[in-house]
């Protein structure tokens, strides 16, 4: 039994009628998934400019590390004496006050400053971490002083030093601590604090 040719043309109009639906279906769906593409691609554009924008201002602040760094060499070798008191142009400070922190306005008293390549502007100071200023070896002046383990074969005291547990035990001459701290604050609003810490002795 076949059908009629009107029931035939009937049904013909209805497919061509389901068409419509399905392809505004799949545009839609192409829409929403270019809308993603595009709001993905701009994630990561945008997290790739901040990280090139971060490291252009870590490099900053590795300028004037190191520019605070050749300084307290240079001193430390011509004039070390000159290290015992402030010295506010090369924003040295003689002491740390160890209750502040680079969040602490008083942290940044006796800062220096330097202007980048680039144009931005760089804060820095340096810490002798020392409880005062003077001369580090004379009381009441306490300073943080490191020096190099050279004993052999598990021995902890060299012959002829006190066998005292509270006695100071230094394999040789002391070095001095010293904290160089830089911040910068970049145009676009972020800002970048580092830090190096410095050993100076004989």
């Amino acid at each position: 039994m076949t059908a009629s040719p009107l029931l035939l043309s009937r049904r013909r109009r209805l497919q061509r009628g389901i068409a419509l639906p399905v392809m505004l279906i799949v545009l839609t769906i192409m829409l929403l998934s270019g809308v993603y593409l595009l709001k993905s691609s701009n994630a990561v554009t945008m997290n790739t400019s901040n990280l090139a924008y971060q490291s252009v201002l870590n490099k900053a602040n590795d300028l004037a590390l190191m520019s605070a760094s050749e300084w307290l060499s240079s001193t430390w070798t011509g004039n070390r004496l000159l290290l015992d008191a402030n010295v506010p142009a090369s924003g040295y400070v003689a002491n740390l006050d160890t209750t502040q922190t680079v969040n602490s306005a008083n942290f940044w008293a006796g800062k220096a400053t330097m202007v980048a390549a680039d144009g931005n502007t760089i804060e820095y100071v340096i810490h002798r971490v020392c409880k005062t200023a003077g001369s580090w070896n004379v009381l009441p002046n306490t300073c943080m002083q490191t020096t190099a383990n050279s004993y052999s074969l598990g021995t902890s005291v060299a012959l002829g030093s006190s066998l005292s547990s509270t006695a100071v035990q230094l394999a040789g001459s002391p070095q001095l601590h010293y904290i160089i701290t830089a911040r910068i604050y970049g145009p676009r609003g972020g800002n970048v604090i580092s830090q190096m810490a410095v050993l100076m002795g004989p």
